[in-house]
């Protein structure tokens, strides 16, 4: 007892220390996986609310789902669920829990569990209830709809016969995270269903249990004994930390001081490519790069205008410089792997079409306009870049630069002009896309639709919205495809979305470190398959 506690108490210093702005320590524990990311845009570990890019990599490690996706090749297995099927009128999903599987806390995972945890997303309506929400559940009926016949059974009743896989790819989002009911609920407070308490603990089943977050600074996650597969944990602890500068993330790679660097810009890649001890790996994600432009604003409202824009920008000048091996040109809402996705180019950099078309719009002297940001040196670097080139078609950008947290609370309450945004699916169906590009189910302020991005852009999709619900239903693959090809042409002409690139994750890691996984392009990143060689 003595010996583990020493070494606990050893790896807790080792990990303050690197927390902190003192000089940290080379060559991490080899027990331990140290990340170097920035992580300025989470706002909840709680899977019912968590919607950026690095909560959900976390929340992907704490807990598990009842469909799974194989860490190896990104496809659905079972999870929590060993078996399901449905009904012949294709309404009724049921689900057989998988036995024998404990929460961290030693609670058994239940059925119960599983219809708590769908339940409290619908119920607590944050940004990712449209996620379990658009199987006809609401707070109302959620109840109902979504229940436990027993320990080992759970059914689902969904308002009509959508095609099966897409609710289970659809269960496989961080949204579908099965929580500890009788944990969470005994730290709930009034009528929160636990959110206050989960946004900052954990209580799942996944392979790690949070230890600490304190935002802006670091994460991390601890081994769960419980896990079903505890014994092929490598890695006992993770420990991500906040590092917003490239280079300062890879000065930390080159010194040993961190295992992994997450945000490297082509410079940065360029400059370690080679070296000894560290190597590049690429993975094309499902993240897309977009500029969006509020159709509240009374000039990105108008048609020409929108037009314009998307003729002055330098699509194939900025992948071939600033994102160089970071990103590839791509002009439509589904990412590249997709079922529907197309590669079609309509738009490249001719700044006088783009004058003249503004000149048509009313605009003969051009405008002044905002574009929001995350403060991320990628960002920053194409938004600079932007301005240079709107100046060439006369219009005046000016930057306004935030925390990532900031800059989506400014965007979901859609007080933004222009902003730059990235987006990445949530399952591996094109659904999870085109429900937020490609539809509006109500565009007024009061509906508070701000997982949707035709929401938070006062974009009403008429035209496409009846496509995407015909497409959800459609078994026949072909159809199927066929809609999701037009709703994306209708879109690169019409919508308030200007796709650029789709994001090539270029993840720097030291040499020993393998079976890291990014996620591809339907998932958020796997921290448990990692190992360490000697």
């Amino acid at each position: 007892m003595f010996r583990f506690t020493t070494s606990l108490f050893a790896g807790t210093m080792l990990l303050g220390a690197l927390a902190t702005n003192l000089p940290a320590f080379a060559d991490t524990p080899a027990d331990t996986l140290v990340i170097a990311n920035a992580i300025d845009d989470m706002i909840s570990l709680d899977p019912a609310q968590s919607f950026e890019f690095s909560g959900q990599d976390q929340v992907n490690n704490l807990y598990e789902t009842l469909v799974e996706l194989d860490p190896k090749t990104l496809t659905p297995i079972p999870g929590l669920a060993s078996q399901w099927s449905v009904s012949e009128d294709g309404k009724t999903f049921t689900f057989v829990m998988t036995e024998g599987r404990k929460f961290a806390s030693g609670n058994p995972v239940r059925a119960q569990d599983a219809a708590f945890s769908l339940q409290r997303v619908v119920k607590l309506n944050q940004t990712p209830a449209f996620v379990i929400g658009q199987f006809g559940l609401t707070p109302e009926n959620v109840e109902a709809k979504v229940r436990a016949t027993d320990d080992r059974t759970l059914v689902i009743e969904t308002d009509r016969p959508f095609a099966p896989s897409f609710l289970y790819n659809a269960l496989t989002a961080e949204a579908g995270s099965v929580v500890d009911m009788e944990t969470v609920m005994a730290n709930a407070s009034g009528e929160d269903l636990g959110n206050a308490w989960l946004s900052r603990h954990s209580a799942g089943s996944g392979p790690y249990t949070l230890r600490s977050w304190s935002p802006n600074e670091s994460v991390i996650l601890e081994a769960n004994p419980n896990w079903f597969r505890a014994s092929e944990l490598a890695m006992k602890r993770v420990f991500v930390r906040h590092v917003v500068e490239p280079a300062t993330q890879r000065l930390l790679l080159e010194k040993g001081d961190v295992d992994m660097a997450r945000n490297m810009t082509p410079t940065d890649v360029a400059a370690i490519q080679g070296k000894d001890g560290v190597k590049i790996e690429d993975n094309l994600r499902g993240q897309i790069y977009y500029l969006s432009a509020n159709q509240k604003n009374e000039i990105l409202a108008k048609p020409k205008v929108l037009e314009a824009l998307r003729y002055a920008i330098d699509y194939k000048g900025m992948a071939d410089t600033i994102v160089k091996g970071t990103n590839v040109v791509h002009q439509s809402f589904l990412p590249a792997g997709f079922l529907g996705a197309i590669d079609d180019k309509p738009f490249s950099f001719d700044p006088a079409k783009a004058k003249a078309l503004i000149a048509e719009a009313g605009y003969p002297n051009g405008f002044d306009i905002e574009v929001l940001i995350r403060n991320e040196q990628e960002r920053i670097d194409i938004s600079q870049a932007l301005q240079g080139q709107f100046a060439q078609a006369g219009i005046n950008l000016s930057i306004r630069s935030t925390t990532g947290a900031e800059a989506l609370s400014i965007y979901r309450a859609r007080n933004h002009q222009l902003t730059l945004q990235t987006w990445g699916p949530d399952y591996p169906d094109p659904h999870t896309n085109a429900s937020v590009f490609a539809a509006n189910a109500d565009n007024s302020d009061a509906a508070q639709l701000t997982g949707n991005l035709a929401w938070r852009n006062d974009y009403a999709a008429t035209e496409t919205t009846p496509m995407v619900e015909a497409a959800v239903v459609e078994k026949d693959e072909a159809k199927r495809r066929a809609l999701y090809e037009e709703m994306q042409r209708i879109s690169q002409k019409s919508s308030p979305f200007i796709l650029m690139f789709q994001r090539i994750e270029q993840t720097a890691m030291r040499q020993n470190v393998t079976d890291f996984t990014a996620g591809g392009a339907v998932a958020s990143a796997f921290y448990w398959p990692v190992h360490k060689t000697q």
